[in-house]
This record gives C-alpha cells, sequence and structure tokens, in this order.
C-alpha cells in the first residue's frame, strides 16, 4: 500500500479491516472505560512529552501525532459512519452484502461525514486463467455497489463535489492465453470517472479494432494524474519540497487534464 513518505504521519492513511466491523483501533479494549482509557492516554501524552523534550526523537514525535490523531478520531462524530448496522437493510442490500459492496457504503457515509478521500480495494483481477467466470464475480460484486453508489451521492446533492475513479493499474492481454485467462497488458485499458464535474456519458479515446494498440486520442497516466488534479482543484504546477531539499512537481510538465471529461 502507497504510504505517506516525507510527507509525515499526519498524512498517512487510516486502514480499514473489513467495513461494517467493528475497529478494535477506535474503541478501547473490553473491561476498560472510556474515563480510564483517558486518563490512561493522558498519562502516556504527559510520559511522550518528557521522553521527547529530553532528545526530540524525530520517531517518537511522529507517534505522538498518530496518538493524538486516533484519540481525535475516537471522539469525533464522524466514527458513527463505521457502523453500518444503523444503515437501512434494504440500502445493505442494494450496494450488496459484500466486502466491496460494504466497502462503498462505507465510502458514501464517510463522505457525507466529510473525508476527504476514500479508497474502496477490490482484489482478485489478476485472472491469467478461467477470466470469464471471474468478470462475472466481478461484475456481480461491483456493478450494484458503484451504481448505487452514484446514484445516492446524486440523491443528496453531493456528486458534483464528489470524484469518483475506478480504474486498475494495468489492463489484460486481448487475445485469450491457454489458461482461459488473459494476462498483463499496458498498452490500451481504461477508467471510469463520475462527479466532481465530469460530463456523463463521455467516451474519450479509443483502441484498434483488436485492443492490442491505442487508436484515437491517447491519454497517458500522467494525463490522468493531472485529470484528478485539475478536478479536485489542485494547482498543476505546484511543487513540494522534501526534508532533504529536493523539489518534486505533484504533477509532470508534459502531462495535460482532459478537458474533454468536463462540462
Amino acid at each position: 500500500a502507497a504510504r505517506a513518505g516525507y510527507l509525515g504521519q499526519q498524512c498517512e492513511a487510516y486502514f480499514v479491516g473489513r467495513p461494517g466491523q467493528k475497529d478494535p483501533y477506535l474503541t478501547f479494549p473490553e473491561g476498560i472505560s472510556h474515563a480510564r482509557g483517558m486518563q490512561r492516554l493522558q498519562i502516556l501524552e504527559k510520559m511522550n512529552r518528557r521522553t521527547s523534550a529530553k532528545n526530540g526523537a524525530e520517531e517518537l514525535k511522529a507517534s505522538q501525532t498518530a496518538l493524538k490523531d486516533a484519540v481525535a478520531l475516537m471522539e469525533s462524530p464522524a466514527l458513527k459512519a463505521f457502523d453500518l448496522e444503523k444503515e437501512n437493510p434494504a440500502t445493505v442490500e442494494k450496494y450488496g452484502d459484500t466486502e466491496f459492496g460494504r466497502g462503498a457504503l462505507l465510502a458514501r457515509r464517510l463522505v457525507e461525514q466529510g473525508v476527504r478521500f476514500v479508497q474502496v480495494n477490490r482484489g482478485g483481477f489478476d485472472n491469467h486463467g478461467n477470466i470469464f467466470e471471474a468478470m462475472r464475480a466481478h461484475g456481480a460484486d461491483m456493478d450494484p455497489a458503484i451504481a448505487s453508489l452514484i446514484s445516492d451521492l446524486k440523491a443528496s446533492g453531493k456528486l458534483e463535489k464528489t470524484l469518483i475513479v475506478v480504474l486498475s493499474e494495468f489492463g489484460r492481454t486481448p487475445r485469450i492465453n491457454d489458461g482461459g485467462g488473459r494476462d498483463h497488458w499496458a498498452r490500451v485499458f481504461s477508467c471510469m470517472m463520475a462527479g466532481g464535474g465530469i460530463k456523463g456519458g463521455s467516451i474519450i479515446g479509443a483502441s484498434d479494432p483488436d485492443g492490442m494498440e491505442v487508436a484515437e486520442r491517447p491519454v497517458k497516466v500522467a494525463d490522468l494524474h493531472a485529470t484528478l488534479c485539475h478536478a479536485l482543484g489542485i494547482d498543476l504546477n505546484k511543487e513540494l519540497t522534501t526534508p532533504q531539499g529536493r523539489p518534486i512537481r505533484l504533477v509532470r510538465k508534459e502531462a495535460n487534464p482532459i478537458n474533454e471529461l468536463f462540462a
């Protein structure tokens, strides 16, 4: 999984296990009341302050930041978004009572609470064999979940301010191999985008008839990155500086947003 690197602990993602299940890291252990747990955290904070004042270790500072973030999350009203038991059973069924369906539902609930970035993962796409059966299973899980996420955000008026992106890291070979599957293929592949000012029904680019090469309007990965930043209002020319003084652009100079996508 991607990490925050030099951006620091405050930019690290929080990884949820199985959506809808109680997260042991967001509550105190069984038998420890909230009041007692908070007292323990206050004692730990005092000990950390003394140690930090003595040696100032960066690792300790990062740990303190993580602890403060964890406490803030435990105390946040947004925590109720994780409790899918309070969701209408009909809504759970609409998204699909699967790990991906619950993940998409949790994503919607987190967005409603003001969370700015949510990633929902779906594994099992490396189908070098038996791909047709696998794709039917993928579609059965993903289609209702993604459709419900889009329709619910549209109904609540949040879709235009929420960018939904469905993509993988590369495509699959147009030709079927001897095992009835497809191998890795980076020359042609596609993704889907919705919301965030995206013009619905747009199709950008095309492959040749057998899907081997790009035939029209090629879009590079850097262009997709520029498009996401543009949709989110991020300056494409912005540079960050590492602790070693190395400048890093958010978007490559040669990259261009896919302007046709926007209404």
